[in-house]
């Protein structure tokens, strides 16, 4: 398969040996080029050969660039092939659950190994091949994001609804043995892959050490749009203290063992158990933030470190903050170090119920814009204050909301300007007016 080349950046390696858009490229060094993951491998080379197609014409071309030196070209798209989409009929899925009518690509169930290498996607080994797991490994793809959910074959086969999920099983141990760093993710389903089913899963995975990096352990996430779907049950106070007892322990049997907790709870089992947040030196090297792990811990030291900075007088500030439920009570404690500083500072924190997705769905970063306006109105804020709202609200270009809302809509709600913040030290200087 050859790929068309859209750009040819001025003064690159390639430019300079000729090569123009519109071509296309078959193969580097006689590697056949098929994706981005070929391109990456094979382009690295020092004087690399190119063979492209250039009309009905079949051309070498030779770039004098050193290794790593990117070549300079550009492809219609980042992937140089079809993203793979998910083939599984998980019983937990997120996207299942979505109503009708928001944007399409949130629709799309990515499960391409690609992207877990590049931009930290998980993927479940469920659609890739023996040759496929061969590049990995002849690559050194690391680290690769996983989602394994459980070790048991047979009960991988029914959560993921996948009668191949079991077997695929075996790919995780090919690449642990070829030394290919793996962040692994569990979603837990209460009754179902939680209790003694956790506890030999963890310790199946932690004896993958040091190939293993980080197990993230998240509770599934249940909307009230499950009609048609298997039923699950959210957990509660108990089952969550329950779960924290064996993720725990299996943490500090790896922390003695190995030096390394491994294994770690998603933010929101201490919440929803009503548990003190552990502080930031617990969570390692913070490896599954993007998985809600270690991010209210990691918040909290960053505001703090920029509090205790902070040295000038204050007239008084003020600032509403919009936050989620599951993280209210902890924003409200956090912001409290603020008016015990600085007495004069009038800090107010609005809670959101996200009835988008019904009373399960709890995160902020899953609130609407519909939901905020709806329950934040004008006249709840303090006279004067900013507006700030976690910057995780938005998708990655930052101008949406998750349905579609968007930033300038709610500063016409709310007649003034709103502030999205990503850190605590990002929170606390939006809080301060900095």
């Amino acid at each position: 398969m050859a790929v068309e080349i859209t750009g040819v950046r001025p003064g690159s390696p390639a430019q300079e040996a000729g090569i123009e858009k519109g071509m296309l490229l078959e193969s580097i060094d006689g590697r056949q080029v098929t994706d981005v993951l070929d391109y990456e491998f094979y382009s690295a080379a020092k004087n690399p050969v190119f063979t492209l197609l250039c009309g009905s014409e079949r051309r070498d071309f030779r770039l004098c660039k050193q290794q790593y030196e990117d070549a300079g070209l550009d492809f219609p798209d980042y992937l140089m092939d079809k993203q793979r989409s998910c083939q599984n009929r998980c019983i937990f899925c997120f996207i299942d659950q979505l109503p009708k009518g928001l944007r399409k690509t949130l629709y799309f169930k990515d499960d391409d190994e690609r992207l877990s290498f590049f931009f930290g996607n998980y993927t479940t080994l469920t659609n890739l091949s023996d040759r496929d797991i061969d590049r990995i490994i002849e690559m050194r793809i690391s680290p690769i994001n996983v989602s394994v959910h459980t070790t048991d074959p047979a009960l991988r086969c029914m959560v993921m609804g996948n009668r191949f999920a079991g077997e695929k099983l075996r790919y995780l141990y090919r690449l642990a043995k070829a030394g290919i760093e793996i962040n692994c993710q569990i979603v837990l389903c209460r009754g179902i892959n939680d209790a003694d089913h956790l506890r030999t899963t963890l310790a199946n995975l932690v004896a993958l050490h040091p190939s293993v990096r980080s197990i993230a352990v998240v509770p599934a996430g249940l909307t009230a749009h499950r009609e048609g779907l298997f039923k699950l049950q959210p957990y509660d106070r108990e089952s969550a203290l329950e779960v924290l007892e064996i993720v725990e322990s299996a943490h500090d049997e790896a922390l003695e063992r190995y030096g390394d907790g491994l294994v770690y709870p998603a933010d929101e089992w201490y919440i929803l158990a009503g548990r003190q947040i552990p502080p930031i030196s617990y969570y390692g090297d913070l490896l599954q933030l993007e998985n809600g792990v270690g991010m209210l811990a990691l918040m909290e030291d960053s505001f703090l470190q920029a509090l205790a900075a902070k040295r000038f007088s204050l007239k008084g500030p003020r600032a509403d903050i919009i936050t989620g439920e599951s993280a209210g009570e902890f924003i409200k404690e956090l912001v409290s170090n603020v008016t015990a500083k600085y007495p004069r500072a009038r800090v107010r924190v609005h809670v959101v119920k996200n009835n988008f997705f019904g009373g399960n769905v709890t995160v902020a970063g899953l609130l609407t814009g519909k939901d905020i306006m709806q329950q934040v109105a004008p006249r709840d804020l303090l006279p004067g204050g900013r507006v700030i709202l976690p910057q995780n609200l938005l998708r990655s270009d930052g101008d949406l909301l998750l349905d579609d809302s968007t930033p300038q809509m709610l500063e016409q709600h709310f007649g003034r300007k709103v502030r999205f913040a990503g850190d605590g030290e990002d929170l606390l200087e939006a809080v301060l007016g900095n």
